[in-house]
């Protein structure tokens, strides 16, 4: 098991998005694009597959440690953060049920008669580069 297949499973476990990866991140001051996590969880045989570093997979735990637990001054209980993720995932899914079902309109279209295509004609290049002499001091 490599590095990629943990900061998968953790990210599947916990339901974390780009978004919220990028931001656990920011968390212990180690900035990541949301491209970049992309290619972590792509698969192995992908062209823009990239493996997943030591040094992120260390600093993204440091940042969900933070992200979970909170920091000393201002402690969190990890499952209410959990359960916050939890909620927010349930509403997207919901969202995206009641827009992806919708009917489609019932109108029904005219079909026009096929037009006649219409002669192209070439269109004349044009020279970019005008005619240049090239001087070199030789005659």
């Amino acid at each position: 098991m490599n590095n990629n297949d943990i900061f998968k499973k953790l990210r599947v476990a916990l339901q974390l998005r780009d978004d919220q990866i990028v931001e656990i991140m920011q968390l212990v001051d180690f900035r990541i694009s949301t491209a970049e996590i992309g290619a972590f969880f792509r698969n192995a045989d992908h062209p823009k597959y990239m493996d997943c570093g030591d040094q992120v997979l260390r600093n993204f735990l440091n940042g969900l440690v933070i992200h979970l637990r909170g920091t000393k001054e201002n402690p969190k209980n990890a499952m209410d953060v959990i359960k916050q993720n939890q909620d927010v995932v349930k509403k997207n899914i919901a969202d995206k049920t009641k827009t992806t079902f919708k009917t489609p309109p019932t109108t029904e279209f005219k079909k026009k008669p096929a037009a006649k295509p219409k002669s192209k004609k070439p269109t004349p290049k044009v020279q970019v580069v005008e005619k240049v002499k090239f001087k070199n001091g030789k005659k």
